[in-house]
Formats: C-alpha cells, structure tokens, sequence
C-alpha cells in the first residue's frame, strides 16, 4: 500500500469519477486505474463501485476514506516540511477568467520578485480543497471555497457583465468551459437568466467567445475591467440583460494559517499589494491560456506510474525587482 495508491483512492472518492480524479492530479486515467486496482488487491475490497455516472464508496471504502485522506495530507506535510528547506515553490491555482487572464503575470511578478519558482493552473471549484488540504496547490484564486481547514478571503470586487455586437445575435450565449463548473460565475449568470442548454455554445476560452461575439455570433459573459480594451476598441459593446451587471467577488483560499506554508502566507500578502491589484486589474497583463504547458510535479504522486499536476504553466523569477 502506497501514498500513490491512496492518493488515487482519495481522489476518486472525493471527487466521485476516475476521471475527475485524474483531471486534478494531471496524469491518464490508466494511472489512476491501476493504482486504484493495486490498492484493492491489497486490501480485498472494491472500496468504490460505479453507480450511474459516479464512483461511490463501499462500506470498506467509507471506513478507509477518512484515514486515507489523513495520511495522503500528512505525506504531503511531510514533503512540504521538507521543500521548505530545500526549495521555494508556490503553485497557485485559478479558475475562470482568473486562470486565463492573470495568474500567470501574478505568479510571474510573485516569483521575479523572490527569484523563485512559481507555477500555475486551472482547477474546478470541486477540485481546490482536496488540491489544497492534499498541498498540491499552495493558494486557489476564484470563489469563495469552503471547506474544513480552509480559510477564503476576498481580494477584488468586480463586475460580470455581458457583451456582443451592437447589431449581433441575442439568443445564443458564448461561453468558456468554465460554464460546466456550478459554481462558476458565468454559471451562476445564466442560471439566473434561465439560459436553456441549447442556447449556450462552448468555446475554449474566453478570448475565443469574445471574438465570436464581436462578429455578431451571440452574446458572451465577460468581467467588466478585463474586456474593457474590446469596449474602448469598439470590438464589442456591452449587452443590457435582466442579471447584468452582476456584482462578484475573487477570493484567495489557503489552508488555515497554522497549517499554510510560509510562501503561501506572503503569496497572500502579496495579493494586497497595489502591485497585485493592477495586475488583476489589468486585461493587458494576461497570459493566453495555450501558454500553461509546463508541467509541476506532484509530491503525493510518485515515480511508480509517474505524474504531473497538468494544466499548468511554470516560471522561475531570475531577479528580484
């Protein structure tokens, strides 16, 4: 029985699919699979079974969950204690709008300015507290997260409107992934609105529905400070709507901070600094999506089938500023 093992185990239970699992950890499927497979044989039970779409816990699983998801945490703290020593390495993880647009310039900025490594990549709302109490993101950035031993607070107020050609479609919405996220704002906005499915057209980030509204497509959601250049440009005009605007909130989520690493706690003060807040503030300052590439390894996840935290993208600071 191995953290991999048990690491594969907790995450499908948790986040209910083999998939979803291995989504998070950024490895395949199989290795998941096989890792879970292992851990069965070793013990004698299923410990998950399929029911419908979702993986739900046997009764053996429901007895090992709470005890395996303590130890996955402890070998995580275990490593971090000793990173701390070795090296810094914050990994920071966003979603939305955030991810796409500015959490690569403030990891870039965070990073410059400690000579540091600094990573960052996207993650569902479901995802961050198990990515968060298992230490493989140091800080989320996005909703607000509960959860216990988390601690969520408010960074930037802002504003989700909606925009589109002058003369463009009204029936259709465009929209990134992020709208498969209950808990995404531009979920949350088309709820309200009572936008049928079948209205509601999914591009792969952002930029790309803006792009498709400015050509009279449809209409697509947008945070008002980020598509202030298409609005100043003309490319795109703001759409009234019954919703909009909507007030949301960014939060940053860590553990508690008795539990939080010590980069972490300056990533945080960071986040208040007027620094900070331009760069959030600013639709210039954002990385395109296609450039998370490089991969960040995974503590609880070891060499025996190999792994990476995916959907990502890395800098090393080489100055401080």
């Amino acid at each position: 029985m191995t953290l991999t093992q048990l690491s594969a185990f907790v995450f499908v239970g948790r986040l209910g699919s083999v998939k979803a699992a291995a989504r998070a950890l950024g490895v395949s499927e199989p290795a998941i699979s096989q890792a879970l497979a292992a851990l069965r044989v070793h013990l004698g039970d299923p410990l998950v079974v399929r029911s419908g779409d979702r993986m739900l816990l046997t009764e053996g699983g429901r007895r090992l969950f709470p005890i395996a998801s303590q130890m996955v945490a402890l070998g995580a703290e275990a490593e971090a204690a000793i990173q701390t020593v070795r090296a810094d390495r914050l990994h920071l993880v966003a979603s939305g709008a955030i991810a796409e647009f500015v959490a690569s310039s403030l990891t870039d900025v965070f990073g410059r300015r400690r000579a540091m490594e600094t990573t960052c990549g996207e993650a569902a709302t479901d995802e961050i507290p198990l990515l968060l109490t298992s230490r493989v993101a140091d800080v989320s950035l996005g909703p607000r997260i509960t959860g216990d031993r988390l601690v969520s607070d408010p960074v930037l107020r802002c504003r989700l409107i909606a925009v589109g050609s002058a003369a463009g479609n009204r029936d259709t919405w465009l929209v990134d992934p992020s709208v498969e996220d209950p808990a995404s704002d531009t979920s949350r906005l088309l709820r309200l609105l009572r936008v049928p499915e079948s209205r509601i057209r999914v591009y792969p980030s952002q930029t790309a529905a803006w792009d498709a509204a400015a050509t009279g497509t449809g209409v697509a959601p947008a945070v008002g400070h980020l598509v202030a250049r298409h609005l100043r440009r003309g490319d795109l005009t703001v759409i009234e709507t019954a919703a909009t605007p909507m007030d949301v909130n960014w939060y940053a989520t860590t553990l508690e901070p008795t539990l939080r690493s010590p980069l972490a706690s300056r990533f945080l003060e960071f986040l208040g600094t007027p620094a900070a807040t331009q760069l959030m503030h600013s639709p210039e300052a954002g990385v395109p999506r296609a450039r998370f590439r490089p991969a960040v390894h995974v503590s609880i996840w070891n060499g025996e089938i190999g792994g990476s935290y995916g959907r990502s993208s890395g800098s090393r600071g080489s100055a401080a500023l």
